[in-house]
């Protein structure tokens, strides 16, 4: 029996690196997905194997050494999630097959988009009959093998799909995951500033300066709350022009921690000025990737072709996709 699944790659909305600091997040799946397909496997291929037992088939698309690099993350998600799911792979060897229209790189969720959709398809091959809390169990223990001791952000994103608000507890304790419903999914272009940075940097930096300047900093978190309060009964009741605009301040707060660049600049200024809503970084920042909040299907197109015309990578894809 061949299983087949799905997951959900994942960005953030609102409320990168003020989360360190224990303020609440909005993050969402997105529609593009990893799929996984799960097949037996006689003992026939051990030269195409990618561990013991299991062949890997990794069709999916991904940014130039992303799937180099992350080998060893993969090799230790697969024996997490196996061990967890108790399949010996020496009894039931596996053959596994990644798809999708998910370009994998950093900051996308792509390594838990990977987890749970192995865990659909593993589910599905074995008749097991797993709910969707249980198959998060499964993507969680899988992006152990990438993030250590993960927030279950990524994870809950690829899994349910839709929107959730995330608030890490300071005091070591669990953290704060909780899934919203929201009047519509939204459209966007995900736009790549090429840049990749490396985030526990890019913290460390921002946690300095704000040692310098706290008075400065706890305005600041008091601005993004009343931004974060707005958002959410924005989300709910699908004032997309309100959402734009919030997206804009939250944008004019990460300036101000100096996380914008040049070059997430340049394609924010293509996005307004070819109709969207409202534009920011999203992630770590001084690079990496840019959300577009445009209104309608034609929008989207025009600003993805502008911000193409610009020099940068442009996808489409919709916000709050279950």
């Amino acid at each position: 029996m061949t299983g087949k699944g799905i997951g959900y790659g994942k960005t953030i909305l609102f409320g990168e690196h003020f989360v360190v600091y224990g303020l609440s997040a909005v993050a969402s799946a997105i529609s593009n997905i990893t799929i996984a397909e799960v097949q037996g496997m006689k003992k026939t291929n051990i030269g195409k194997e990618f561990i013991p037992g299991l062949e890997l088939i990794d069709n999916r698309l991904s940014v130039e050494g992303y799937k180099i690099k992350k080998r060893g993350e993969m090799e230790r998600s697969f024996d997490l999630m196996f061990r967890f799911m108790k399949i010996d792979l020496q009894k039931t060897p596996l053959k596994i097959t990644l798809s999708g229209n998910l370009k994998c790189a950093s900051g996308i969720g792509a390594s838990a988009a990977f987890a749970s959709a192995v865990a659909r398809a593993l589910n599905e091959h074995f008749s097991l009959g797993l709910n969707d809390e249980q198959i998060n169990e499964i993507a969680y223990e899988g992006e152990k093998g990438s993030a250590g001791n993960p927030s279950g952000i990524d994870n809950t994103c690829s899994t349910y799909g839709g929107f959730l608000v995330f608030e890490k507890n300071l005091d070591g304790g669990k953290n704060k995951i909780e899934l919203i419903d929201v009047a519509k999914p939204l459209r966007i272009v995900l736009a790549s500033t090429g840049i990749t940075q490396e985030t526990k940097e890019i913290v460390a930096v921002i946690k300095k300066l704000r040692s310098e300047n706290k008075e400065k900093y706890e305005q600041m978190f008091l601005d993004y709350h009343e931004i974060f309060d707005s958002a959410i009964d924005s989300l709910k009741s699908g004032n997309e022009k309100k959402l734009g605009v919030l997206m804009d301040k939250n944008m004019e707060l990460l300036r101000e921690m100096t996380l914008s660049c040049s070059e997430i600049e340049k394609i924010i200024s293509a996005a307004k000025q070819n109709g969207a809503l409202g534009a920011k970084l999203t992630g770590t920042g001084r690079g990496g990737l840019v959300i577009c909040l445009v209104p309608d299907e034609t929008t989207q197109e025009k600003v993805a072709k502008a911000v193409s015309e610009a020099g940068f990578e442009a996808a489409k894809t919709e916000l709050g996709k279950k």
